[in-house]
């Protein structure tokens, strides 16, 4: 069933169940379990073992050794708590958020803060997910903002603004990967980098998810069961759903809040966060690189992991430094630690569950079945950019990673394109890019989504379900502008046509709102 039409049932079968049922544990347990039943080839007893290896390669394998990579993920997060919990019981949290309501005096925004921040913070996206949520929570709770308000707009906003900067870990991974493309395929018309800058302007849906974001959080375009969120955070202070479970990094309940806390219990972790991480990046980049060192050479061979533990680390030591010394009642440090790690807990189960199905699924080479399809087909050249985002959006969708669709489809891209008319290499492959993160941004096993709804302290499920309606509408008008391309070759008409009609379909749906 490998790389047969076939291999797609365990990601659509999840996906179902997701939708139908908002039960991420059970959606993708089930994804798990008939994925390792296809491999085995339905006999039970080789599946349990089948699941087992697939869980334990998440922490070892037999070629590499200890995957320290995930650990370091995992370990970033209970930190992540930890620094959850001391801001919390520090008062630095309720601090800056008496202040945010000082300044900043409107809900929407208290929606633009975290819009503006994701842009900023372009280094990576997963730093971007889990810091601006950090940041922007105690702003957005202030305001009634609901959780998955807040997902939505960091998760739209942290991938498609690190896809489309050099200066990333993403960019320097595509340029790098792009180098290896052109080498493979004799082309010599751009360099690598050059070819990067050029590709910007064709990542269409980069430009309209962003932009769709600024319009929601002016224009308070609530969709879907959005709307219903919001109305519950706005007239009852319901952030999210209680009942739905933990949600990741929600700790007030657990830990009180101490009655002197100032701002800088928030400022000081939050910004040793931000320069450990960075500082950090370019260090591990700086010893893993071999060859001349450039800013680029930097971010493309960094540890994005350890670098993040190890910023998490520093902004957890300096949170419980300013921490202990404040004056009795408090929570005991202690339990502070204990019940920030556990906040973690939920998003670490579904983070395990995601890397379980998505190995299950690469096994079942359900990217090579889709890749397939586009090598197959008799295209034509116009048109190859509009079918690779699509071809691309459904593949990131149904593996949950953005990454491995653009090792599987830019290869394929470049080598479809060199065949049938070498101009159209560079659309070919931005639309690959902006596929890939149409797709990343609708499944629910999606690295940066779960991270995301974790940096929100959101219930992942809602998030996912919520930021749909948004995903539909930049993808759809992103292919609006593929489509023109395939009819005039304008990168800017195509551009302009994509952010004009994002806008557009965007003020039609708020009028219709305000008529219901």
């Amino acid at each position: 069933m490998e790389g047969t039409i076939y291999s797609l049932i365990p990601a659509v079968l999840m996906l179902l169940l997701v939708i139908a049922t908002r039960k991420i544990y059970l959606s993708l347990g089930v994804g798990i379990f008939v994925g390792a039943l296809m491999i085995t080839d339905f006999n039970f007893a080789a599946m349990f073992i089948k699941i087992f290896d697939v869980f334990f390669a998440i922490f070892y394998t037999a070629e590499d050794g200890v995957n320290v990579g995930s650990l370091y993920l995992l370990g970033f997060l209970l930190l992540l708590g930890v620094l959850t919990a001391s801001m919390t019981a520090s008062g630095g949290s309720k601090a800056f958020g008496n202040w945010a309501m000082e300044h900043v005096k409107t809900r929407r925004n208290a929606q633009l803060v975290p819009a503006i921040l994701g842009v900023m913070i372009f280094i990576d996206d997963y730093f971007n997910a889990l810091a601006v949520g950090q940041v922007s929570r105690p702003v957005t709770d202030r305001h009634h903002v609901s959780r998955t308000k807040l997902a939505y707009i960091i998760d739209s906003t942290s991938a498609p603004i690190t896809v489309i900067t050099p200066i990333s870990s993403w960019g320097a991974y595509i340029i790098g990967t792009i180098g290896a493309i052109f080498s493979a395929n004799q082309v010599v018309d751009y360099q690598p980098l050059e070819a990067f800058v050029r590709m910007i302007p064709m990542n269409l849906y980069a430009f309209t998810s962003m932009l769709l974001v600024f319009i929601v959080a002016i224009l308070n375009l609530n969709l879907g069961s959005m709307a219903k969120h919001e109305g519950l955070a706005e007239k009852d202070g319901q952030l999210f759903d209680s009942n739905k479970g933990g949600i990741a990094g929600d700790i007030k309940e657990s830990v009180s809040t101490h009655h002197h806390g100032k701002m800088y219990h928030l400022i000081i972790p939050i910004v040793l966060l931000v320069a450990g991480t960075v500082l950090t990046m370019l260090w591990t980049g700086y010893l893993a690189t071999e060859e001349t060192i450039t800013v680029l050479s930097l971010f493309a061979n960094t540890n994005v992991n350890l670098s993040l533990f190890l910023g998490g680390l520093f902004a957890v030591i300096a949170s419980l430094i300013l921490y202990l010394p404040l004056e009795k009642p408090k929570t005991n440090a202690f339990t502070v630690i204990s019940k920030g790690m556990e906040s973690m807990m939920p998003a670490i189960y579904i983070l395990i569950l995601a890397w379980m199905i998505g190995d299950i699924i690469g096994e079942l080479d359900t990217g090579g079945f889709l890749a397939g399809l586009v090598q197959d087909a008799a295209i034509n050249a116009s048109y190859l950019p509009m079918i690779l985002f699509v071809i691309a959006g459904f593949m990131a969708l149904a593996t949950g990673t953005s990454w491995g669709t653009f090792g599987i489809m830019l290869p394929i891209a470049a080598q479809v394109a060199v065949g049938v008319d070498v101009s159209i290499i560079l659309p070919a492959m931005a639309a690959v890019l902006a596929g890939s993160v149409f797709g990343d941004h609708c499944s629910p096993i999606s690295d940066t989504s779960i991270l995301s709804s974790t940096g929100a302290g959101s219930n992942h499920i809602d998030h996912v379900v919520t930021q749909l309606p948004y995903a539909f509408i930049s993808a759809f008008t992103a292919l609006v502008g593929y489509f023109v391309y395939a009819l005039t070759e304008s990168v800017g008409i195509s551009l302009l046509i994509s952010v004009v009609s994002v806008a557009a379909i965007a003020f039609i749906l708020q009028q219709f709102n305000k008529n219901k």
